[in-house]
């Protein structure tokens, strides 16, 4: 979003007061984020009720705001005030409730109902029927219908007054732990962002993008690479990304010769990767900070190299597609590096590094992204486009507006996951999970993909993370554990207490505890244990590091398959995003932009099956390079290409040793195999008989 785009109080009365109530919002969340004097109940409560407000005004009750008439804008503007009042009532009555014995009055039914539909209705505003469907969906089966339900998922029911307290009240809640989080650190990102696109650094994200990487082969498209993984740091919405980075790379794209579906699929693919490029990451981060425990800096710094090879696959394919199509390096105006830093790039980066910094130093994200945003301002004086008070205002307006979806969608998105916890359907749905998949790990991943895929067609993304994190995460916790379990019981390392445990459960077997063993007998030794004793063996047996690394590797995993509803079809919100800028076949871009971003499918693996999360500075590195030549391979044998066209036997090939790159191995088995590919990759470039095939390259189209 540039300058002039920026939110402005204009002539009519929605757009003054989406400006005004805009500021204030941000100014009473910078207050209690910085000085931090409200109970987390309070604080929730008005984070809801503002953008409550903001709702209102924003998306009417049907139609466009511009179709609204005066009688619509009245109605939704009481509704938006009748939610804040309810909100704020509620709130007040907490101690008086907890007096009575946790019963409710009259007009505490009324209010607390209230606020329940008012909540379902701004979330069908903003993001559509399924989440609304599922929350009463939720609720009801907590209250009436669980009772119905045969085997594990059969519940007895509560009272209608125990199901309104704990949806207002409870730790998840709608104005629970999740609603904190959106009030605190994202709300605080979200805002650091808008002040970044308020002071011109989206337009110095593509210049810098554009001055680094458009002389080279494929440059547009690996400026669209570039730029989606820096506004990444800015907004964390891949649609987002691909509205705002797309308008100018998509055409670049084409005018270079790309075919239309694969820019914007490029296009698409690359943005969804700004969901993962640290140190923002989307909510998601936020999330998981909350749910694991782990320090949200540790989960940022782990998440750098999986992104940086997210990114690298992405420009892969950019790469071979240009040499498969003969496009030419592109001569693209004369940017240097240094001018464009000296003309915006202070803004940008001063800040950026600020909260890095202060994130690495111990400092919480909230702090941190406020002083980043102080920074913000400061920086642009020394710049031609400085920042005054009407810039920020504009910038205040714009992160209020920006959070609007996010904000309504963690609240009641709360509503779901206390029937979860309350139900205890995430235990049930783990273990369903462990029985489906028959304790293999990978056909476990295959099906939270799958589930993913279906929650992504009407769910954002986080929302996705946040009921499959609730869902499966344990599930998946338990098959990376019982893997490194069943490794160390295989080297015969078992201490002298998880010996005598384990000598307890399985007495038949005591005389092969302790000893080396193939794998696949320790895996059957540990299968033996009951399982009311098999989770004091994991924890006996895991060191608490290694086990708050699979914990991390679990939610990471689910993290990353939420974002492929971004790119898979049939509803893919960015890649049809990136279609409507190129003018081609929403669902033909679609499966491009799958295609593309196989690295979502690939990466979780390595988190399963390596300690790419976790291992010490040389696995990780180890990990990585190799990780990054098998992806080249892998992409290489879908293109059919590398610098020249690739024969069906090399196509085979080389799928052959990316896998063996990417396959967890000794150091001394990939050292082999990258070698064996790097001699395959010369043969190719040197156009060897039986490396290279005589096909003809594609000349590139433009649609």
């Amino acid at each position: 979003m540039k300058a002039d785009e920026m939110i402005k109080p204009g002539e009519t009365f929605v757009e003054q007061a989406l400006f005004t109530i805009g500021i204030l919002v941000s100014l009473v969340h910078i207050y209690f984020n910085i000085f931090g004097v409200l109970p987390s109940l309070t604080q929730n409560a008005i984070h809801y009720s503002g953008f409550a407000l903001l709702a209102a005004l924003l998306y009417p009750f049907r139609g466009s705001m511009k179709k609204r008439g005066k009688l619509g804008l009245c109605l939704d503007c009481i509704l938006g005030i009748t939610a804040a009042f309810c909100a704020a009532y509620m709130i007040s009555m907490e101690d008086a409730i907890y007096e009575r014995g946790v019963h409710l009055s009259n007009l505490e039914w009324i209010a607390g109902i209230v606020l329940i539909l008012t909540a379902i209705e701004f979330t069908r505003r903003a993001t559509g029927w399924i989440i609304p469907v599922l929350i009463v969906l939720a609720l009801s089966y907590v209250g009436w219908w669980g009772q119905y339900v045969g085997g594990v998922f059969r519940f007895s029911g509560l009272s209608a007054e125990t199901i309104l307290f704990r949806s207002v009240y409870g730790d998840d809640s709608l104005f629970g732990n999740i609603a904190l989080i959106s009030s605190t650190f994202v709300f605080m990102f979200i805002l650091f962002g808008a002040f970044l696109l308020r002071s011109g650094a989206g337009d110095f994200v593509i210049n810098l993008a554009r001055a680094v990487a458009g002389k080279t082969v494929g440059g547009p498209g690996l400026v669209a690479v570039f730029a989606s993984g820096l506004t990444g740091t800015i907004s964390g919405s891949a649609v987002a990304n691909t509205a705002s980075t797309g308008v100018i790379t998509i055409p670049l794209m084409k005018k270079a010769g790309f075919e239309g579906r694969f820019a914007a699929g490029v296009e698409a693919a690359a943005s969804t990767g700004g969901q993962l490029m640290p140190p923002i990451m989307g909510a998601g981060a936020f999330v998981m900070a909350s749910y694991t425990q782990i320090p949200y800096t540790t989960i940022v710094l782990y998440s750098v190299l999986p992104a940086v090879l997210y990114f690298a696959t992405v420009g892969f394919f950019v790469r071979i597609e240009a040499k498969k199509t003969n496009i030419e390096v592109v001569k693209d105006d004369e940017l240097s590096v240094l001018a464009i830093l000296k003309q915006g790039g202070l803004p940008f980066l001063l800040p950026v590094s600020i909260l890095i910094g202060m994130l690495i130093y111990g400092f919480t994200p909230t702090y941190a992204a406020g002083y980043a945003i102080i920074s913000v301002i400061i920086s642009s004086w020394m710049t031609p486009n400085k920042m005054g008070v009407r810039a920020v205002l504009e910038a205040l307006a714009l992160g209020a507006r920006n959070m609007i979806m996010t904000a309504i969608l963690l609240c009641a998105v709360g509503l779901i996951v206390n029937v979860i916890a309350t139900a205890g359907i995430g235990n049930t749905f783990s273990l369903m999970i462990t029985n489906w998949s028959g304790d293999n790990l990978v056909i476990a991943i295959v099906l939270i993909a799958l589930a993913s895929l279906v929650l992504g067609m009407g769910l954002p993304v986080t929302a996705s993370y946040i009921v499959l994190g609730t869902l499966s995460a344990p599930a998946l916790y338990n098959l990376i554990v019982d893997g490194q379990v069943a490794e160390i019981i295989a080297r015969g390392l078992l201490s002298e207490e998880a010996k005598a445990v384990f000598m307890m459960a399985v007495p038949d077997k005591m005389e092969l505890i302790g000893q080396a063993m193939p794998l696949t007998q320790a895996k059957e030794l540990f299968g033996s244990v009951p399982i009311e004793l098999s989770d004091t063996l994991r924890g006996m047996i895991m060191q608490p590091e290694a086990a708050t690394f699979a914990l991390l590797s679990a939610h990471m995993i689910i993290f990353w398959l939420s974002q492929d509803s971004n790119v898979t079809p049939p509803v893919c919100l960015a890649a049809f995003t990136g279609a409507a800028i190129a003018g081609t076949p929403p669902m033909a871009t679609g499966f491009q932009a799958w295609k593309v971003a196989k690295g979502l499918y690939i990466i979780p693996l390595l988190f399963a099956y390596t300690p790419l999360l976790g291992g010490s500075l040389v696995e990780i590195l180890s990990i990585s390079f190799f990780a990054l030549l098998g992806l080249y391979g892998f992409t290489a044998a879908i293109q059919g290409h590398m610098e020249k066209p690739l024969s069906w036997i090399a196509r085979i090939l080389i799928l052959v040793l990316a896998f063996f790159l990417l396959k967890p191995a000794a150091f001394a088995i990939h050292s082999v195999v990258a070698v064996i590919f790097v001699m395959f990759f010369i043969a190719n470039m040197k156009g060897k008989s039986g490396f290279a095939s005589a096909s003809k390259p594609a000349t590139g189209v433009t649609n």
